[in-house]
């Protein structure tokens, strides 16, 4: 086998190979030693299957399996070549030609190799901030808000129309096609109206509707709705409405809504009541000015301080990505464009060449940022993140799981969450600390 391996750059390695019949059809026959010891096909005792058998039967499968070990053969070589180790790859080789010809195959790929990311220096690049300020008109708002969760719901005596704020207690069934469908069905139910709890149009419908008054409402489920035999599809709605509630709001804060608000609080008060507010509006708010401003302005100062070569692999993957998430935003004759005609879709992809090699960068960065500053997501803060998004939205949290982990983005989740931590972390401490050190300067 003759193998050709020329570096492209510090992380990309390009490798020519040619691979006779004779070399193939040895690891065929290989492979039908192999199987032949094992194989069990009728006419057969199992483990004395004739190779000539195994071969005649499965020639295509062990002449695929054949070319795939090939190939791990040409990366053990390029290893060894260019004095790498196995780990240092990273994602699989971009294989870009594989051609059969009479005399074999003629294969070109690039193999890729994780970069080295030196980040000296970057706290200098970690923006200033004012920590926001909270004013007392935000606190008495989420005072008036937490008053208005934990006020007592009373029925309503008089004869009016539901409305926007009001809770209603109503029985309901949905059908599609006519059929009832499974989950769709509830007796006594509990809504407030105007929360979006229901999918679009429900709960609009049922404003107007007094007790006892009964309706089919017309709708429609959402396209990406978490059940498939739902999604996109319309659907009747038969509802009664029962009673009409509504929240009656203290005028004060008594001890027993402090005790409601703050269980676990021994003495709670007012005071401290409002304090805690004020310390979480303020965390509010700084985290929005994280993932606003500094985040941002941050990211783009070191994707261009620190420059590296990136895997080339990697960042096709990131076209991709960018390309496929553009699609629904393309008209249709360039859709058509793009399928039909290879070199007007490669052109269109290149467009988004340089944003995703900085989108890989940043993200290598972001990995070394986090390694040096000790940030870790455990594999059970992944499952907790995506169970909670999934009781969020109504899913059932293990398939909700398992959707991630066949579609292989658990990886990229736990990615997000560490560089949602690395920030807040490094934002939050690195304030902290050159406000100590301008305290003992002044001192």
């Amino acid at each position: 086998m003759e193998i050709n391996a020329k570096p492209i750059d510090s992380v990309n390695i390009e490798v020519s190979a040619k691979v006779s019949n004779d070399e193939i059809k040895a690891g065929v026959e290989k492979l039908a030693k192999k199987a032949a010891k094992t194989m069990k096909i009728d006419g057969f005792r199992q483990g004395h299957v004739p190779v000539a058998v195994v071969l005649k039967r499965y020639e295509k499968e062990l002449t695929s399996d054949a070319e795939q070990d090939i190939l791990r053969d040409i990366l053990n070589e390029t290893l060894k070549k260019s004095d790498r180790k196995n780990d240092d790859l990273i994602g699989e080789p971009s294989v870009s030609k594989f051609d059969r010809k009479d005399k074999g195959i003629d294969i070109e790929l690039i193999a890729s190799f994780k970069p080295t990311v030196n980040i000296e220096g970057y706290e200098e690049l970690i923006p200033e901030f004012s920590t926001p300020r909270v004013l007392k008109k935000d606190i008495d708002d989420k005072k008036n808000e937490l008053l208005k969760m934990f006020a007592p719901l009373e029925k309503i005596d008089e004869a009016r129309g539901l409305k926007l704020g009001d809770f209603a207690k109503f029985d309901f069934e949905g059908f599609v096609d006519g059929v009832a469908f499974e989950g769709g069905k509830a007796e006594g139910y509990l809504l407030e109206i105007g929360s979006g709890q229901f999918i679009p149009g429900f709960e609009d419908g049922m404003v107007g509707l007094k007790a006892g008054d009964e309706k089919d409402l017309e709708v429609t489920f959402p396209a990406e709705y978490g059940a498939p035999n739902l999604a996109g599809k319309p659907a009747i709605f038969k509802v009664k409405l029962h009673e009409i509630q509504e929240r009656k709001i203290p005028e004060n804060i008594d001890e027993n809504t402090l005790k409601a608000v703050m269980p676990n609080e021994e003495k709670p008060t007012e005071e401290l009541l409002e304090e805690r507010i004020k310390d979480q509006i303020r965390q509010d708010k700084i985290l929005k000015l994280i993932n606003e401003e500094l985040k941002p302005k941050f990211a783009e100062a070191i994707v261009e301080k620190f420059k590296f070569d990136t895997p080339k692999n990697i960042v096709e993957q990131e076209i991709d990505m960018q390309f496929r998430n553009a699609w629904s935003g393309f008209s249709e004759d360039e859709r058509k464009s793009f399928r039909e005609n290879k070199e007007t879709l490669n052109k269109k992809r290149d467009e988004y060449r340089d944003d995703a090699e900085k989108s890989v960068r940043l993200t290598f960065i972001i990995d070394e940022l986090a390694r040096v500053r000790g940030v870790k997501v455990s594999d059970q803060e992944v499952v907790q993140a995506v169970y909670f998004e999934a009781y969020r939205s109504g899913r059932d949290p293990k398939a909700h799981f398992e959707m991630y982990r066949n579609q292989g983005m658990l990886p990229a989740i736990k990615m997000s969450m560490i560089e949602e931590k690395l920030f807040n972390e490094m934002f939050n401490k690195d304030k902290d600390d050159k406000k100590s050190i301008k305290k003992e300067k002044a001192e």
